[in-house]
C-alpha cells in the first residue's frame, strides 16, 4: 500500500476549519472530481465523482474523532482507497492540517501527491472564504450595513 501525506497551514482556527470538513456534503466543494457527497446515516456517504472521464458511484464510509478533530474515510473497490486527516491549533487563529492517503492502486506517485496538495490548497481557499462570507454576513454584509 502506498502511502501519500501533505501538510499545511490554514488560517482559521481549528474548530471552524473541523466543523466545514466534517460535513461530508462540502466535499464537492474542495475535491474537483466529486460531484456529489450526501450522509445516509452512520458511517456511510453516498459518493459520486468524475475520475480520470469516467463518472463513478458507489458508497464510501466517513468516521468523526469529534475530540482529535480528525476524520477517515475510504472505500472499497479494487484499490481500497483510504485517507485520513487532523487538525491541530497552530496559533489563536490558524491550523494545521495534515493529510494521509492510502492507496493499493497503481499510479504515478507524482501526479497523486500534486493532487493531494492541490485538493488541500482547495479546500483551504474553500474553507476561509466561506468564514469570510458567514463572518461579513454575521456584520451585517460586506458593507458593514
Amino acid at each position: 500500500m502506498t502511502e501519500y501525506r501533505h501538510t499545511a497551514t490554514i488560517e482559521m482556527p481549528a474548530a471552524e476549519l473541523f466543523a466545514f470538513l466534517r460535513e461530508p456534503r462540502n466535499l464537492p466543494r474542495y475535491f474537483p472530481q466529486m460531484t456529489q457527497a450526501e450522509p445516509e446515516g452512520g458511517d456511510a456517504v453516498h459518493v459520486e465523482a468524475d475520475v480520470h472521464g469516467e463518472h463513478v458511484d458507489g458508497e464510501a464510509w466517513l468516521k468523526v474523532d469529534e475530540d482529535n478533530h480528525s476524520l477517515r474515510w475510504g472505500a472499497q473497490g479494487p484499490h481500497d482507497y483510504q485517507g485520513e486527516l487532523s487538525i491541530a491549533d497552530d496559533g489563536p487563529a490558524a491550523s494545521r492540517l495534515t493529510v494521509i492517503l492510502h492507496s493499493v492502486r497503481d499510479a504515478d506517485d507524482a501526479e497523486v501527491q500534486r493532487g493531494l496538495e492541490e485538493t488541500v490548497a482547495a479546500l483551504a481557499h474553500t474553507a476561509t472564504a466561506e468564514a469570510d462570507v458567514d463572518a461579513a454576513e454575521q456584520q451585517g454584509g460586506w458593507a458593514g450595513n
